[in-house]
């Protein structure tokens, strides 16, 4: 049941990701500022959407395909320890699956971020400030929530029951 709803949020995140992309890309000029190691420079419209997609189908190649062959057993010495119908399997799926989405989720708030700097009409940031701090925070729960799931899994194989 939490792989069915992660395979969801992961799936919502994915299609937020493109529509809410396809929209910023369209507002941006045509030439976008940035500032690095204290000196502005400015990067080409094309150039920003060929990194911001080459990024984001990276990034979900690397975290899904290896979360698909577990899922698909395609690893030989994971059957053992993920089996079909184990709850930890599921929730290791969900896990993945959905740290997928919050991937995702934060590339939408660095695409919007960029948006915000080079917004022709120059509004506050207001609220979204916050958003920007949940980020780290929000990856630090899920990393947190591996572990957990991790020394679930350890303490099960260390009951005598199981050996």
């Amino acid at each position: 049941m939490y792989l069915r709803f992660a395979k969801v949020f992961y799936f919502i995140c994915v299609v937020l990701f493109i529509v809410a992309f396809l929209y910023i890309y369209a507002s941006l000029p045509e030439q976008l500022s940035y500032e690095a190691d204290g000196a502005r420079d400015q990067l080409s419209k094309g150039l920003f959407f060929s990194i911001a997609l080459g990024l984001f189908v990276v990034l979900n190649l690397v975290t899904v395909l290896p979360a698909k062959m577990l899922e698909n057993q395609s690893f030989p010495r994971f059957r053992r320890l993920l089996r079909v119908g184990d709850p930890f399997r599921d929730k290791m799926l969900a896990w993945i699956f959905s740290f997928c989405g919050l991937l995702n989720i934060n590339l939408f708030i660095m695409a919007y971020y960029v948006f915000m700097i080079n917004n022709p009409e120059r509004t506050e940031m207001g609220g979204m400030a916050a958003v920007f701090y949940l980020a780290p925070l929000l990856y630090l729960v899920w990393i947190v929530g591996l572990f957990v799931l991790l020394v679930k899994r350890f303490k099960q194989f260390q009951s005598p029951g199981l050996l």
